[in-house]
Order: structure tokens, then sequence, then C-alpha cells
């Protein structure tokens, strides 16, 4: 996904700010370049093609609304937001006037300027053909909710975009919670049937009468109670996608179907002598061992070919465990503000007991757990979610070991790092001589540090 960040450059002459706004923006992320002076930006405008600007009113070279308008020459489809010192109202006005998209108001508020920013690479979007832009801003927002910096999540996201363009059917794999149907989710929003419907069915919740009149309709009269014509899910899901969840558990009469509907696109309606045809993009997704049920023929082999176009393995839980700090963090901001509650944060102690779970569950059973934390408004419920013995009058987790609190300050130290190497390569535009001097390292250092955090230009 690096390639496909949203490119914002930043206009400032004031380091100190500089620095804290490039540290917002790229945690919103984005792809930071920064420029003190008006003719460093308008190089960098003509070279490397921002999507937005960020352009502060008072620069030491040239009026902010004169540089302004050079950019609007150049790029005509430019989005610029002005920054402004509070009490500037009538220069924003003009600035507004000289073409400006937006404005914000110094010193601003962090939340504010994310939002800020969205909303106005979100109208560029909608009212310009600047499909690069469109391209890269849905990226973004599509992988909102799929969380997670790790190699294997990173690997995941790349397949997806890799994936998401084309007509292939996708099997999804993992374990139960393990956020298959945001994979899903993904790959349609990335594709061109994002605009048609997503239709979801459990294959594992209806009997299979039930679920063969569900996926394929029914016509009048097909059995007792049939009184008109029904459609069935993949006519609802025309011109778009369908996503078969726990297609293990598909009876084999009806996946000989399915495979008429991958191998045709058409099918009859229960009880319907009439074929119909369909253009649907179909994701499955399943916990079982496909394998093991051809062996003992629970699932056809035909259909399971058919199926493997493509396939996602989701890891568990317990092998991408460096994501746990993402995930808190998500979870936390989500159900604070969905139960209006006041919990900035959750202890060291309680998230070294995070790290060192197994979560059978996966992240379905962490988000649950956090839910529970927030509401209940006491970290103490973890007692009685995850296994444990009290001996000696302290608490003693199965399935865990207990390590020392440094290991989780190693990790988080490890995170913030990474994050703050790969903030000020974007601001020196990959320069790593100049980023080596901004974070007061030796170079040999620096690449140390990108070979071992494994960070990608």
């Amino acid at each position: 996904m690096k390639g496909n960040k949203i490119k914002i450059l930043l206009v400032d002459d004031d380091p100190e700010l500089s620095w804290i706004l490039t540290e917002t923006i790229s945690d919103a992320g984005y792809s930071v370049f920064s420029a003190e002076d008006g003719k460093t930006a308008v190089e960098i405008l003509k070279n490397d093609h921002p999507d937005l600007i960020l352009l502060d009113i008072g620069m030491p070279d040239i009026n902010g609304i004169d540089l302004l308008g050079r950019m609007k020459v150049i790029s005509k489809r430019i989005g610029i937001i002005m920054l402004s010192a509070h009490g500037e109202t009538q220069t924003i006005v003009n600035a507004m006037r000289a073409g400006a998209d937006d404005f914000v108001t110094k010193p601003f508020d962090k939340e504010e300027l994310k939002a800020t920013i969205k909303k106005n690479l979100e109208r560029m979007a909608i009212t310009s053909d600047n499909m690069p832009l469109k391209k890269k801003l849905k990226a973004k927002l599509e992988f909102g909710n799929f969380i997670g910096d790790s190699n294997q999540i990173l690997n995941i996201k790349k397949m997806i975009e890799q994936v998401a363009g084309t007509e292939l059917t996708i099997l999804v794999r993992g374990e139960s919670g393990t956020g298959k149907e945001l994979v899903t989710r993904a790959i349609h929003n990335l594709a061109d049937r994002k605009d048609k419907p997503f239709i979801k069915v459990n294959c594992a919740t209806l009997p299979e009468n039930l679920l063969e009149s569900e996926l394929f309709g029914y016509e009048r009269g097909a059995f007792t109670g049939a009184q008109r014509a029904k459609p069935g899910r993949f006519e609802f899901a025309n011109e778009g996608t369908i996503f078969l969840d726990e297609i293990g558990e598909m009876p084999p009469s009806l996946q000989a179907k399915l495979l008429q509907v991958l191998e045709e696109k058409e099918f009859n309606r229960l009880g319907g002598k009439k074929s119909v045809k369909v253009d649907v993009r179909i994701i499955v997704a399943t916990n079982r061992d496909l394998e093991e049920g051809i062996r003992n023929g629970s699932f056809r082999e035909d259909l399971f070919y058919r199926l493997n176009e493509v396939t996602i393995f989701v890891p568990p839980l317990r092998e991408h465990k460096e994501d746990i700090f993402l995930l808190n963090e998500f979870f936390l901001k989500k159900y604070t503000n969905l139960y209006g509650k006041n919990v900035t944060s959750i202890s060291p102690q309680t998230i070294n007991l995070f790290m060192n779970y197994d979560w059978p569950g996966n992240i379905r059973e962490l988000e649950n757990l956090i839910k529970k934390i927030i509401v209940l408004g006491n970290e103490e419920i973890v007692y009685t979610v995850i296994p444990h013995d009290v001996v000696g009058g302290k608490v003693v987790y199965k399935n865990t070991k207990i390590v020392p609190l440094k290991e989780v300050s190693r990790l988080a130290v490890q995170k913030a790092e990474k994050a703050t190497i790969k903030s000020v390569l974007g601001k020196t535009n990959w320069n790593r001589i100049q980023a080596a001097k901004l974070l007061q390292v030796s170079y040999r250092s620096l690449l140390s540090k990108i070979k071992e955090y494994q960070i990608r230009e």
C-alpha cells in the first residue's frame, strides 16, 4: 500500500510547528513532504505532484496568497488548505477568494486537522476526474478497519490490492475471529464493483432447503407456502459481489449448483425451468479444513479448485501479536466514542497480559474484552475472561507465559521508532543523510534501523 499513499505537501517556515504537523499527518496514514519556503514548495509541486497542500500564510520569501496563486497556475486541481494564525480573518477571506479550498487556524486541534484533510480529499475525489487520487484515497479509506502493520497484515493488504481489480474467485481462510469478512469487504471496496451490491450469506446458519431458496430464490408454487416468486441473493448481488461465509458448511447438493454459477454464470430458481443469468463476483471464506472435507466426501474437489483461484490466509492473532498495540488503540477509541465513556488508556500491566495470551478467539475475543473493560470501567474484567488461578493470593494466568514488563516497553519503543523513522524519511523525501541529521543518529545506525524494521520507500 505504500505506493498508494496520498501525498501531502506541508509549507511552513516554523520548524517546531512543521514537525508537529508532519507527525499528525503521518499518523493519519498520509505521506508528507515539507518545505520551509515558497521556492522549495514550488519545486516539490512540480516534481512530486502532491495531492493536497497545507500552506502557511506567513511565508518568509513570498506572501502566502501570492504563493497560492502560483501553485494554482501550476496545478489548477490541486487542493490547498491555508494555515492561519488566530485573528487573521480578512487574510483568510482573501485567500479563499484567491482559490484556497479551506483553512485551519493555529493553534490547531489535531483531530480537526485530520478531519479537514479527509473532507477536502473526499471532495476533490468526488468533484474531479482525478483517478489516481480517487484510487489512493479509496485504498486508504477502505483499509480503515483492517488494522495492523505487521508483515503478515501488510502482505495481505498488498495481495488485496493485486486481486481486487480482477474477476478471480477468492478463497479467504483462517480461524474464527481473525477478520476474514474485513478482507472480503476490502476486496469489494477496492474493485470496480464497489458501487454495486455487497451481499453476505452465512452458509452455516440455514438448513439445506432454506439455504437453497435464500441463495437461488424460488418460483411460485415451488413448495407449500410459496405464494409468489422470490429472487435469491445471487440475483440481488447482480453486478456486485456475493460473500459466502462458512462455505465448508454448504451441503454437497448445493455445491453442485454453486459450481454451475461459477462456470456458466447462470442457475435455476427452486421450482423454476428457465435459467437466470447473473454477473457476480464470488468471494468465499471458511475456517474449516477443506482438504479434509475432500477426503471424507463432504466437499467437492472440483468446486475446491474452482474456488481456489486465489487464496488469502488470515493469520491468528497469536502469530502477529505486535498488532495488539494498534488494535487496542482502535477499539479503545471506537468504544469510548460509542458508549460515551472516558477511558483514555489501558494499563501497561493489562497490555502485558494481552501480549502473552494466546487469544483462541483471535481479534474478535480481544475486541469483546476491550469493549467490556470500557463499559464496566474496570480492567479486572480480564480475570473473568482469561483463564487463571489464584496461588498464594497472586493471579497466575493459564496458557500464558509471564514476561518482564520491560519486554512490552521494548515492543512499544520499536513501534514508536519505526513510525518516527518512516515519518522523517517521508519529510526528507527519503534523503537518508538529512533524515539521520534530523533524528540525531549516525547514517549507519539509520540504515540499520531501516533494515531492521523493513521500512520501504
